[in-house]
């Protein structure tokens, strides 16, 4: 039986932490990599890195992924989302920097938020939710705003942007359907591989119809790079955050989510030299604040009367 600890320890905070750095370095790892290998070409690489991992380690844990459990469709059009957004982070990156496209990535629960209600009406949102939205809707206007002129590096800075604001929209979707269809109510594992799984089918398919060359003579680090994606970025830390979700108020533990974008900010402007401006921090630190207002939870009616 699972143990629930009631508040954050030491340990989790520093998986936490750990989980965040990770994800928020991965965006960097990516870009290094784009020169030597080709976007959806890499990204496939990496779902079927990810996905061989876990069959592994579902056949040591004698975990189960193949009895009929009505959960076939939902697990596919989630997965098909889920390949979708890659495809598009990895395009996105090539047209912008990764500091900008995680801040329109972590738009993700801004769309759960505008699409949940839409299916579980007791989800409504409340007045704070609705400033927390619009909140988060300016923050990424402004962001696009500056991104629409260009700049040197980056000629097409604005497909780039729109491209992660799509990756934001696609993981929204994504995990409104784990939280909405039959295929929410499996294991863990099981959902991850419906979604490594097509992404690991369909990101090879996408990469062949782009006509991108799959250079298998790429340098070393390119391909350590890659290792790092497929083992931490898409295993690893995945494992780590649902034995965390499991053991730790889910609440608590999610919140920490917005400081992969911090930490991506960070690594890209101290490391890749990407531009830091005002404008740029100013989005970021909204789209943060609005997404936490959205998803606080509303207040419950008077019952007093």
């Amino acid at each position: 039986m699972t143990t629930r600890r009631s508040h954050l320890d030491a340990t989790a905070i520093g998986l936490l932490l750990t989980c965040c750095f990770v994800w928020g370095f991965q965006q960097v790892l990516i870009k290094l990599t784009l020169p030597h290998i080709a976007p959806v070409f890499q990204a496939a690489l990496r779902m079927v890195g990810a996905a061989l991992c876990l069959l592994l380690w579902c056949r040591w844990r004698g975990i189960v992924l193949w009895q009929r459990d009505g959960s076939l469709w939902s697990g596919l059009l989630a997965g098909g989302l889920f390949a979708l957004e890659f495809a598009s982070i990895y395009l996105g990156l090539l047209d912008t920097s990764a500091s900008r496209l995680t801040i329109f990535l972590y738009t993700a629960p801004f769309w759960v938020a505008v699409c949940v209600p839409l299916r579980v009406r007791s989800e409504r949102l409340g007045p704070w939710q609705w400033v927390g939205l619009c909140l988060a809707f300016g923050s990424v206007g402004l962001a696009l705003q500056e991104g629409w002129h260009g700049h040197g590096d980056y000629p097409l800075q604005w497909r780039g942007d729109l491209l992660g604001v799509l990756a934001g929209a696609l993981w929204g979707l994504t995990t409104l359907t784990l939280r909405t269809t039959r295929v929410g109510q499996v294991g863990a594992e099981k959902m991850l591989i419906y979604q490594l799984g097509c992404g690991a089918v369909v990101l090879p398919l996408i990469s062949l119809a782009l006509g991108e060359p799959w250079n298998w003579s790429a340098p070393s680090l390119a391909w350590v790079s890659v290792a790092i994606q497929c083992t931490l970025g898409a295993f690893v830390t995945i494992l780590i955050w649902m034995w965390l979700i499991a053991h730790y108020p889910a609440t608590q533990v999610t919140s920490f989510s917005f400081l992969s974008p911090m930490f991506t900010l960070l690594i890209a402007v101290l490391w890749l030299g990407e531009a830091w401006t005002w404008s740029l921090a100013v989005a970021m630190v909204g789209v943060a604040v609005g997404i936490v207002m959205v998803n606080r939870p509303a207040a419950a009616p008077d019952q007093t009367h």
